[in-house]
């Protein structure tokens, strides 16, 4: 009964000390990150809180063993000797141990990153020591050893950029198209969301078959040009519709001899 006990002190004493312990960490790891941003935070959280986890477990496991009366100390020179056995069959798995460690701490990713890892592009939704996962935005998930990531594309880094290029007709007067397209421009830098500066019109893209093109740009908040570009396009139809402006298409011009 005794034993039970003590067991059940030192359960609920390491458990005290872990919430300590990630009590610390999580302030120290908030001040000292403090320029990191969130995802960096949880993906340090992450790593840390499991490492501390299991660290008290292994203790508060043996020591519970040593209530018991079971000579831990021989149990650790066993599971050393065992340990440096497994070791030699397990290298893969330190191999991606590693690599993990150096992907976390060079800050290559973080949860919640875009990256492209083997022509595979979606979010991080899981890093780990041993293994990363990526989550694509048609739902597949891809999980990938730590070791086998050789390069890697992290789309969430800097800032993107919306580009929507459109034709006009070679029969509308340019001085007009682009009177109409900087007004527009201006009313879009203070309307859409995620903007990272002015909507710019570029000017004349090229001379195409069918019409001239033009080629507005904006930069935005990380992958946030895909929602961006859409809503220029629908913006810039819409303005030029409102002033006659004609937007071509191609045809097929078929002479009848």
């Amino acid at each position: 009964m005794e034993q039970l006990i003590h067991s059940g002190i030192i359960i609920v004493l390491f458990i005290c000390i872990y919430f300590i312990i990630n009590r610390i960490i999580k302030n120290v790891i908030r001040r000292q990150f403090v320029k990191n941003g969130e995802k960096r935070k949880k993906t340090l959280l992450l790593i840390v809180n499991s490492i501390i986890k299991y660290f008290l477990m292994i203790i508060a496991v043996l020591t519970i063993l040593n209530v018991y009366g079971v000579d831990t100390t021989a149990l650790i020179t066993s599971l050393g000797l065992l340990g440096l056995g497994a070791s030699l069959a397990l290298q893969d798995t330190l191999k991606d141990l590693l690599a993990g460690f150096f992907i976390i701490f060079e800050n290559q990713y973080d949860i919640g990153d875009t990256i492209t890892i083997n022509n595979f592009k979606g979010e991080v939704i899981s890093l780990g020591l041993k293994t990363t996962k990526l989550k694509a935005s048609t739902g597949e998930i891809y999980t990938i050893a730590n070791r086998n990531i050789q390069e890697v594309i992290n789309h969430s880094l800097s800032n993107s950029l919306a580009i929507v290029d459109f034709e006009v007709s070679y029969n509308d007067n340019l001085s007009k198209v682009e009177t109409v397209l900087q007004k527009l421009c201006k009313k879009l830098t203070k309307e859409l969301p995620h903007l990272k500066g002015d909507v710019t019109l570029l000017g004349i893209q090229s001379l195409g078959s069918n019409g001239i093109e033009y080629r507005i740009t904006v930069s935005t908040d990380p992958m946030e040009h895909y929602a961006i570009e859409r809503l220029i396009r629908k913006a810039v139809k819409e303005e030029l519709e409102n002033h006659e402006i004609t937007i071509p298409y191609a045809q097929v011009v078929i002479h009848n001899e």
